[in-house]
């Protein structure tokens, strides 16, 4: 029996076996079309999708907190935010506004006290400066021509672990934005496969746009992984709206003074020794080279929550990164200290603490000769 089968194998003229039994086998003009099919994919595939998918983001809009990591989305909304407002306010989750609600950020009083809607809130939870300068340099690039809010918290030169310098691993926000290989960071210590990784998806943008659809859409899970999660559901049964409202977790809003917080003597990292401080500079040549106009916002970091020999570090770091404005002609605001009530954290204040330090910057005269006036 065994003969009879192997008898009836097909062997064409190079020895080599014509058909087996378990594959499929394309002809070269086969090979040509599917080739057709994965290059219009890549290429039409994401602009397709943002023609199908609404996004129509309204006043006081920010990137919703469970799409921080959505950087194909959070370029669509710079380029939108571009063609919609005159200044563009971009920093971590102080200009997000991670304990207030969308209607009490800093945009959004700026935009009460001027009088218009012309301030736009591109701020990311979770962002640093690190990551900032790969957000702003690969998914950025619209930002060009504007006049840009740029913040700077000073949290993140508080200790060698907020700089990035501690040798043991930490697992920090947004990973995929900082460079993978040169300069190198001491804490960050991935495998080369997902360092070449998050390389690749910034320069494709299909593979963005894969990530896009795996965070708005199927809880930053694969496809495969997501079905086996939700058994009964329908994956093509997506809304395509991604400018609905999302839910945001709001934190318990009440003052440091009333919570369990207490003071710290912060170990701060002076600026010619910090990471973060150097890709803060590199974010500002970034948004310069593409001939936007930039002002710096400084903290105001909670002084408050200070002891020991952190305040007069602070103020001497304070006094080096001023004259760094200065020596660069980068203008700049750098606010003292809000009122202790008006803090929730060391670096984060409350509804009130956004509105006065709105009123503090139209009134400032640097920011009205910078930013104000056309």
């Amino acid at each position: 029996m065994q003969e009879k089968d192997i008898s009836k194998i097909q062997v064409n003229s190079s020895g080599l076996v014509a058909f087996g039994s378990n594959c499929v086998r394309l002809s070269l003009g086969e090979w040509l079309i599917v080739g057709i099919f994965v290059l219009s994919l890549f290429y039409f595939g994401p602009r397709l999708w943002q023609r199908v998918e609404k996004f129509e983001p309204g006043p006081d809009y920010r990137l919703p907190n469970e799409l921080s990591n959505d950087y194909w989305l959070y370029n669509r909304y710079c380029r939108w935010a571009c063609t919609k407002y005159d200044t563009l306010v971009i920093g971590d989750s102080v200009i997000w506004g991670h304990f207030v609600p969308k209607q009490n950020t800093l945009s959004h009083y700026l935009n009460e006290i001027s009088g218009q809607e012309r301030f736009a809130n591109l701020g990311v939870d979770g962002i640093h400066p690190a990551a900032l300068a790969g957000l702003l340099r690969y998914y950025g690039r619209d930002i060009s021509g504007k006049k840009v809010i740029l913040h700077f918290n000073p949290l993140w030169m508080s200790s060698k672990k907020h700089d990035l310098q501690d040798e043991k691993e930490f697992h920090f926000n947004h990973p995929g934005l900082v460079p993978q290989f040169i300069p190198v960071i001491p804490c960050y210590k991935v495998s080369y496969s997902r360092r070449i990784s998050a390389m690749v998806e910034r320069y494709l943008q299909v593979f963005s746009w894969a990530s896009h659809l795996k965070i708005a859409y199927f809880e930053n899970m694969d496809l495969p992984t997501w079905t086996m999660e939700h058994p009964y559901e329908n994956p093509l049964d997506v809304t395509f709206n991604i400018s609905a409202p999302k839910h945001h977790n709001q934190k318990e809003n009440i003052p440091w003074t009333n919570r369990t917080v207490t003071k710290r003597d912060f170990q701060w990292i002076e600026p010619d020794r910090s990471l973060q401080w150097m890709f803060f500079q590199q974010a500002i040549e970034i948004l310069k080279a593409r001939d936007n106009d930039v002002f710096v916002l400084v903290g105001p970091f909670n002084e408050h929550m200070m002891k020991g020999e952190s305040i007069s570090t602070y103020q001497k770091i304070k006094s080096q990164i001023e004259n760094w404005f200065q020596q660069n002609d980068i203008p700049y605001y750098m606010p003292s200290a809000l009122p202790s009530g008006f803090y929730i954290d060391a670096s984060h204040p409350l509804s009130d603490g956004y509105a006065l330090l709105a009123k503090q910057l139209i009134e400032n005269q640097s920011f009205n000769s910078n930013v104000l006036q056309p």
